[in-house]
């Protein structure tokens, strides 16, 4: 038996997902009706936590923070079958990843952290990247019931909290890619430009092929041969804001970017490839 507690929708698209493949799932969410949702699935839907996690041996928890998987866990916690195993899914602290993984194991009791770059999506056609790291045995024993839930299950090694660390790494660039874009569209309606047209610019032109490589080139910590030298990006920086406020837009990001490049430019490093603004970031 499985059970799975917190039906959002990476919740809610596990379950089903897991229903389909033949396993027995019993479902808990704290609003009621969210989990009732899922009976017409063939879920088993529990109004209490520790029904919820009776007999289960693996219980699966997409929650919304540490604060709420400690709650959900404290209260899961006198139901919870001798042995049991936690395999957490949601986004956490690194420390929470850690603390959970010891205090549990205290208890006679296996907690791995599991987080997922997957979409609603994903979760149901059961497909993208779940990031584990911690006990090789341990990971070595989940990784086929697991490699069944997503794409690729990426294993980051024997040190505990990892996977929480790669997780926030990944959805920090997905905030930053997401906010350049917003500021690039922003740019685009202060030079009346359709989005259609910058869609055409990347359909041929692929930014992100690249980013493997700039990735290697930031972390080098070799500025001296500069492909775009800082007082050139610097330069360009200026006629994105400028451009903007002519077109009474505002840009979100490029203005703490030109602050950044400029206190560089003022250490001297003008001639530098324009990536030595990272340079603090990987000494």
């Amino acid at each position: 038996m499985i059970a799975f507690l917190g039906m959002g929708l990476l919740g809610t698209n596990f379950v089903r997902a897991m229903i389909k493949k033949g396993s027995r799932v019993q479902v808990w969410n704290r609003t009621f009706e969210k989990a009732a949702a899922l009976e017409q699935y063939g879920a088993i839907v529990c109004a209490d936590i520790t029904a919820a996690v009776k007999d289960a041996a693996v219980i699966h928890l997409a929650l919304r923070d540490d604060a709420v998987v400690d709650e959900i866990l404290e209260k899961a916690g006198p139901a919870l079958q001798p042995g049991a195993i936690v395999i957490d899914h949601t986004t956490t602290s690194v420390e929470g990843a850690i603390e959970r993984t010891r205090s549990w194991k205290q208890r006679g009791f296996t907690y791995v952290h599991a987080p997922v770059f997957m979409g609603p999506p994903n979760a149901l056609d059961s497909s993208g990247y779940m990031l584990v790291s911690g006990d090789q045995q341990v990971i070595a024993s989940l990784e086929p019931a697991l490699a069944k839930m997503t794409g690729k299950v990426i294993n980051f090694g024997a040190e505990t909290g990892r996977a929480a660390g790669m997780k926030l790494l990944g959805n920090c660039f997905l905030v930053a890619f997401t906010s350049g874009i917003a500021d690039t569209l922003s740019l685009a309606k202060a030079l009346k430009i359709p989005v259609s047209d910058i869609s055409m610019l990347f359909d041929s032109w692929n930014p992100g092929a690249g980013l493997p490589a700039r990735l290697k080139r930031v972390a080098s910590g070799d500025y001296d041969t500069p492909s775009w030298e800082l007082n050139m990006a610097r330069k360009d920086v200026g006629l994105f804001l400028q451009e903007a406020q002519q077109g009474g837009t505002t840009l979100a990001v490029i203005p703490a970017i030109a602050n950044e490049m400029d206190r560089w430019i003022a250490k001297g490093q003008g001639n530098k490839d324009w990536s030595v603004i990272a340079k603090d970031a990987v000494s």
